[in-house]
């Protein structure tokens, strides 16, 4: 069905077609999606940061900003869906065009810029939301903020009531400031405030992919310390690989299938880092059971989805969950558990 579909959505320009799908998604989970798919394959269960999950491929930050549609998602087969990211006040993001479909390339550039209703519009969603699985709520600051790590706060406080996991997010290239964050004091001051208002919710950290071996060991040194659940590697990157869209000019974060090597040297880099002591979760460029599974084998316990669902349509997340299962028990592992860091 997504073939068809297809050209018609790509006709609209990327948001609108974005802002289409999630809205039909949304009326399809008011209307009733169908109950549970999540696999419950014994082969993908696994617990991380003391969540069950049913299997590891989750649904990434971005997609779903305002929790619209999460029924929907899950009946997709998705394991995890993250919504967000959602600030403390609700606010319009960047000019448009922030959004660019590089179908060449099987990527896209955003500059979205924490676009939101708010996470206090978002959370009787998120509350209402029937769980077929592990619901993650992303938080970040206000473009305006006087004190992000205020805004943290807020929004740790506000989503751990609900969430399985709250992100914390200082890795979009799309709010002035807000990667430095992730380095020294900054970095352990909002960590500190962060875990005062968590209670006893999982916090996950998500990190940027332009970093160096510096910086991936203090970040590792500092999530370690702070008692951070996991770590999300990784957002979208302001680096430039070979493109060939028309497209490729446009500022912001660049996600898909080019970022696909960064992405894999990038989780190497941390599970190195911090010697398979803290859980990963693998994101970018991850199209295929393959790819999720080199992932997996090479150190991540989850994986996430994003760009790929728009060049191979919503069926991609049950394709990639039946496709783990065979190749685990097709290389003779009695769990994903012991597929992790297996390369």
């Amino acid at each position: 069905m997504f073939s068809l579909i297809r050209p018609a959505l790509f006709a609209l320009d990327a948001e609108s077609a974005h802002r289409l799908t999630v809205s039909l998604l949304g009326v399809w989970a008011r209307l009733g999606a169908p109950g549970p798919v999540v696999s419950a394959d014994p082969i993908l269960r696994q617990t991380v940061a003391g969540i069950d999950f049913a299997n590891p491929v989750g649904l990434a930050a971005g997609v779903d900003k305002d929790g619209g549609a999460i029924d929907s998602w899950f009946a997709l087969g998705f394991g995890a869906v993250e919504i967000g990211t959602l600030t403390p006040r609700a606010q319009g993001g960047n000019p448009r065009p922030r959004l660019f479909r590089l179908a060449q390339d099987h990527a896209v550039i955003n500059r979205m810029g924490f676009n939101n209703g708010g996470i206090d519009a978002a959370m009787p969603r998120a509350a209402a939301a029937r769980r077929a699985g592990v619901l993650g709520i992303n938080v970040g600051s206000n473009k305006d903020a006087t004190d992000r790590i205020a805004d943290y706060a807020t929004g740790v406080a506000r989503a751990a009531p609900i969430a399985d996991y709250i992100t914390i997010n200082i890795s979009s290239p799309n709010t002035p400031g807000l990667r430095d964050l992730q380095h020294g004091a900054a970095l352990a001051a909002l960590l500190a405030a962060a875990n005062a208002a968590r209670g006893t919710t999982p916090l996950f950290l998500k990190v940027a992919p332009d970093l160096d071996h510096a910086a991936i060991d203090a970040i590792s040194r500092a999530a370690v310390d702070a008692g951070i659940a996991a770590l999300i590697v990784s957002n979208t990157t302001i680096s430039r690989p070979p493109l060939q869209s028309p497209h490729a000019h446009e500022a912001g974060g660049l996600s898909g299938a080019p970022l696909k090597a960064l992405a894999r040297q990038r989780l190497a880099d941390f599970y190195a880092s911090t010697g398979g002591s803290l859980p990963l979760i693998s994101v970018g460029g991850i199209d295929s059971a393959a790819e999720a599974y080199a992932r997996i084998r090479a150190g991540a316990s989850l994986v996430q989805l994003y760009s790929a669902l728009i060049f191979q349509g919503p069926g991609l997340a049950r394709r990639i969950v039946e496709g783990l299962a065979a190749l685990l028990r097709q290389d003779g592992f009695a769990s994903i558990t012991d597929a992790i860091g297996a390369r």
